[in-house]
């Protein structure tokens, strides 16, 4: 399939859930009595139209020149994401408590109803979980292969910032002020550094090129750079004075070595140079302390079964909104923090900023310090 059609049918899967949450919380509200008829049930059918075009519409509007309108239909449109989301999944529990509405008519208002301030109380707190900046997680790994010299060395892990039309400034100095903190001597960007307007990012490169440590800031590109145009990020990277792993290893100090491989799914969907882990490891020497920087967190049994010791990864966003994380564990079954495979451990980070709804629930925003131990040094 065409990379254009590829594209074309996600995103018409995508848009039919959005219509489909929209129906199913506009079927239930109308079941109430404030909205079952008159002028609010035209109240009701009016927001729901608006809601569905507000997103795509404030996008709209910023391409065609409209910036500051466009950015704040755009984020109405992203907080109503969120909103609808905690509506439709706690009307869906209210299914189940009312019998899918079979139980008296009293109980299921007061159910329905019950979900509707819930999931409106969750949205507030989940946006005030969204403002707030990321945190900073510490660990340490011992790497398998580290030299003892080398025992101690520190990388700062960032993923998923979207820097883009609603995530700006304010937000990347937010994760400077987090990467200072961890004192790194090298800075992995596991992708989506860019949402998916890099025109909007390459007027940030003072500030990017506020990015850095004694051995370099390494990244690779996530499924958004490719979004934006995965040359175009390739391009923007590099001018902040980032390098970018395209299937590619470098030794950083002697005897540690960092590898990248640009994200599966994005490459895929945009006809871009598709992921290669053995072509990344090729130079790399048996035995080597060996760090792969993954968007996804997906492979990991082939990675390690190729020697590598640690790999960071985000994309997932720990779910990012209570529950959708069960939703992503379908796919990913390591969503968030530290598992191990075989004798390979990997860290996923829940990102440094958020995509969509502006919020967070049970999923805070990051950025990780791991230090690097050798076993001698352990």
């Amino acid at each position: 399939m065409r990379p254009a059609i590829r594209f074309a049918v996600f995103l018409t899967i995508v848009l039919s859930i959005w219509a489909l949450e929209h129906v199913y919380v506009g079927f239930r509200l109308a079941s109430l009595p404030p909205f079952a008829a008159g002028s609010g049930h035209r109240v009701l059918v009016i927001g729901l139209v608006l809601g569905f075009l507000s997103y795509p519409l404030g996008r709209i509007l910023f391409a065609a020149g409209w910036r500051g309108v466009g950015r704040v239909v755009e984020y109405i449109g992203a907080v109503w994401m969120g909103a609808l989301f905690l509506l439709f999944a706690l009307l869906l529990v209210s299914e189940i408590v009312t019998l899918v509405g079979f139980a008296p008519r009293p109980w299921t208002f007061a159910a329905r109803s019950v979900a509707i301030v819930l999931a409106l109380v969750a949205a507030g707190v989940a946006w005030v979980g969204g403002i707030r900046g990321p945190r900073l997680v510490e660990h340490e790994v011992v790497l398998p292969g580290l030299p003892a010299q080398a025992d101690g060395l520190t990388i700062a892990l960032v993923s998923d910032v979207h820097l883009g039309t609603l995530l700006g400034r304010a937000r990347w100095n937010e994760v400077l002020t987090r990467v200072g903190e961890s004192r790194p001597d090298l800075v992995a960007l596991a992708g989506d550094l860019v949402d998916a307007d890099a025109g909007v990012v390459e007027q940030m490169l003072g500030d990017l090129r506020r990015l850095r440590a004694p051995l370099g800031v390494w990244a690779v590109l996530g499924n958004h750079e490719h979004y934006a145009g995965p040359e175009r990020s390739r391009r923007l990277l590099a001018d902040a004075g980032f390098a970018v792993l395209d299937n590619a290893a470098v030794e950083v100090r002697p005897g540690v070595w960092v590898a990248g491989v640009p994200d599966t799914r994005g490459a895929r969907q945009t006809g871009s140079l598709p992921a290669d882990l053995a072509a990344a490891l090729a130079d790399v020497p048996p035995g080597a302390a060996l760090v792969l920087l993954q968007h996804s967190p997906e492979d990991e049994a082939r990675a390690a079964a190729a020697g590598v010791g640690l790999m960071l990864s985000g994309h997932t966003h720990g779910g990012q909104i209570w529950p959708f994380g069960a939703l992503v564990r379908l796919t990913y079954p390591h969503i968030a923090g530290v598992y191990r495979v075989e004798g390979m451990e990997g860290v996923v980070s829940r990102g440094a900023g958020w995509w969509g709804p502006p919020m967070r629930l049970g999923a805070p925003a990051e950025v990780w310090r791991i230090v690097l131990r050798s076993s001698a040094g352990t």
